[in-house]
């Protein structure tokens, strides 16, 4: 199971991929880290013929988000607007009297906390 960088709630943009999504920027849902994929809002829309069921309820086509493949999207700097990748610098924090080493995430073309 990999580890991923991109957090739910990160903005993100698609950096390949088909022409319709390339380009697109959205809030991240959902992270599949088994499947390394990521569900992205408004992004990779794809149309769901769906079944009627027995209670009644009528079938039809709707349109719902799939998952996207975590190497085709990129985090969004908040201050430039523009894909950055991300780093990790380790600090030492005191907490109730004790040191404590926490990893802060680093925008890599700003250098600072995201």
């Amino acid at each position: 199971m990999a580890k991923f960088k991109i957090k739910t709630g990160d903005l993100v943009q698609v950096i390949s991929g088909s022409k319709d999504n390339k380009g697109k920027q959205g809030k991240v849902l959902r992270v599949f880290p088994e499947t390394s994929r990521v569900l992205v809002e408004g992004v990779n829309v794809v149309t769901r013929h769906r079944k009627a069921s027995m209670q009644g309820e009528a079938g039809g086509i709707e349109k719902v988000e799939a998952p996207i493949h975590v190497s085709n999207v990129a985090f969004v700097d908040p201050e430039t607007n523009k894909p950055t990748r991300i780093g990790y610098r380790t600090e030492t924090v005191e907490r109730d009297g004790r040191q404590k080493t926490v990893r802060v995430r680093v925008s890599k073309s700003t250098g600072k906390d995201l």
